[in-house]
């Protein structure tokens, strides 16, 4: 009888092998109806293997019915196989009672660990961290799980927060937690957090490998600090393009467009072959500083030197360039032009070029292209209509996104004082601080008034008196982090602040004069770029 038992498992294995997972289940099914032998753990293992590939959670779960009647829901591998079946079926609150029906095994992280990374890529980060919270024991595995899920579904503070926790519980990072961990921290901006956990990995004796080397550098850049990116890369090894697309990225973020360039060129010196994702940082930069020849060579060099096919994040970039360079009709050509359906993202490029240089015409073609409009585009065709005197097309505008539901984005803006990261509003009123927060606000802005400062009621697209309009401009969310800042650092401290969209016009010049008059630096990251603010200038040159 072991012989036929080890025979089904083989006849099944097979044909999950040579890629039949539907032939498996039907000689399962054969061995059942044969009613000669019953299935053994290997047996069912491999039948939910091929339930997995299928996606077949009805005949999962009578699998699981056999195994709770044959005894072997206990059976690790067979607990296993279950578990990810489940995952992979996005039935995760089965998965989840597959193991806490069995608490002696919830002391294996295995099975914690399966559901947590299944959670993680579906988006449900709140039932990972349940799943996690309950795990009686935890391995390193856990925690990287933990860290890289909530960074990948969008939350970053709490990534740093258990990354804490995993410390405070003297758990051993290895270099897949420091990776999630620097992109935590470049995401939120965290630099302090950052050079912390730069300082931890030498400590702990980490090897600087191309994944580890290129997160680095992407850290420092999208905090700010753009020397300190190109001192990790001029230290580590540069075999791998990925390091190479971390630094131009950079400096394309950073608008160095012409280093990025520079880079690009001693990448080919030095034999490393560039691939989609340079030319998309060189597109970037490009996009940034108004170099539209110099984007259009590389857009072309793409095909014509190296073979690649330039995909829709290429096209997009192209978009972006020449709509922001005020070649609208170019730009939609391009769109008409793609060889793929343009997506949401290329079409947004074109109707903020259109709201940029006032073409209400083409900004309605785009918006018309555009199946799901969020609250940003609804926002930037009214004020496309506004700025050209229609009001009655800018009310239309906005009483369909009252009908659909649509509320404008709020402005949130972060600033990192004493390793903490402080969150605003835009027209926050939430912080413990902000009385004396609002007064400094007022104060500050008198002072460069006085300077020679004038708001930008303008850009206000509302029928409402000019000191209401002044006054809106005030509670900008930048302008709350940037104040922040100013009060709880000393005299010259460089302040960084980030943004999640992009700064207004009336914004960039307040920070111009800001950094005048109180002779401060400020780096400013928005959704778009980098802007770093210094005795009344800013490095993008006001082109953004």
């Amino acid at each position: 009888m072991m012989r036929c038992v080890s025979g089904q498992y083989y006849i099944i294995r097979a044909s999950i092998e040579k890629g039949s997972p539907q032939k498996a289940l039907l000689d399962y099914k054969a061995i059942l109806f044969s009613g000669t032998i019953q299935p053994d753990h290997r047996t069912l293992s491999s039948i939910l293997d091929a339930c997995k590939i299928l996606l077949d959670l009805r005949f999962a779960t009578s699998i699981h019915a056999r195994i709770i009647k044959t005894g072997f829901q206990l059976d690790p591998s067979v607990l296993s196989s279950l578990v990810t079946t489940y995952v992979a079926s996005d039935c995760l609150d089965r998965a989840y009672r597959v193991l806490y029906e069995a608490p002696e095994l919830s002391t294996d992280p295995l099975f914690g660990n399966l559901i947590i990374d299944g959670c993680t890529k579906s988006g449900e980060f709140d039932n990972a961290n349940r799943v996690f919270k309950q795990m009686s024991q935890r391995d390193v595995v856990s925690w990287n799980l933990m860290i890289a899920g909530a960074v990948r579904n969008g939350r970053p503070k709490e990534a740093l927060s258990v990354f804490r926790q995993m410390l405070g519980l003297n758990f051993r990072p290895d270099g897949f937690t420091f990776s999630s961990v620097l992109s935590g921290c470049a995401r939120t901006g965290a630099l302090n957090e950052g050079k912390r956990v730069h300082q931890l990995m030498m400590e702990n004796g980490i090897e600087l490998n191309s994944i580890l080397s290129s997160a680095l550098i992407d850290m420092y850049s999208k905090c700010g600090r753009i020397q300190s990116a190109k001192q990790v890369f001029e230290s580590v090894q540069r075999n791998n393009v990925s390091v190479w697309n971390a630094m131009i990225t950079g400096l394309a973020i950073h608008g160095l467009a012409l280093d990025a360039m520079a880079l690009f060129s001693r990448m080919e010196d030095e034999g490393v072959t560039p691939d989609s994702i340079s030319f998309l940082g060189i597109l970037t930069g490009c996009s940034h500083c108004g170099l539209v020849e110099e984007g259009r060579e590389h857009f072309d060099l793409m095909r014509s030197h190296y073979s690649i096919e330039p995909q829709l994040e290429h096209y997009g970039a192209m978009v972006d360039l020449l709509g922001r360079a005020g070649f609208l009709e170019e730009a939609y050509k391009i769109i008409k032009a793609m060889p793929m359906q343009p997506d949401m993202i290329t079409w947004r490029a074109l109707l903020g070029a259109c709201r940029t240089h006032g073409n209400a015409k083409l900004g309605e073609v785009a918006v018309e292209q555009m199946a799901h409009l969020n609250s940003g585009d609804c926002v930037l065709l009214s004020n496309i209509y506004s700025a050209s005197k229609r009001w009655e097309n800018a009310e239309r505008v906005r009483d369909e996104m009252k009908k659909m539901g649509i509320r404008k984005k709020r402005g949130l803006s972060w600033v990192e004082v004493g390793g903490v990261v402080h969150q605003f509003k835009a027209g926050d009123r939430s912080h413990p601080e902000s009385n004396s927060l609002h007064e400094m606000l007022e104060r500050l802005s008198q002072r460069i008034k006085m300077e020679g400062f004038v708001p930008r009621r303008d850009l206000v697209l509302m029928d409402v008196s000019e000191e209401e309009k002044e006054g809106n401009l005030n509670l900008h969310s930048e302008k709350l982090a940037t104040v922040y800042g100013i009060m709880k650092t000393s005299p010259g401290t460089e302040i960084r602040v980030s943004k999640n969209l992009r700064t207004c016009h009336d914004c960039h010049g307040w920070m111009k004069m800001v950094s005048r008059v109180l002779k401060r630096i400020i780096v400013m990251r928005d959704r778009i770029r980098f802007h770093r603010f210094e005795n009344g200038s800013c490095s993008c040159g006001d082109y953004w």
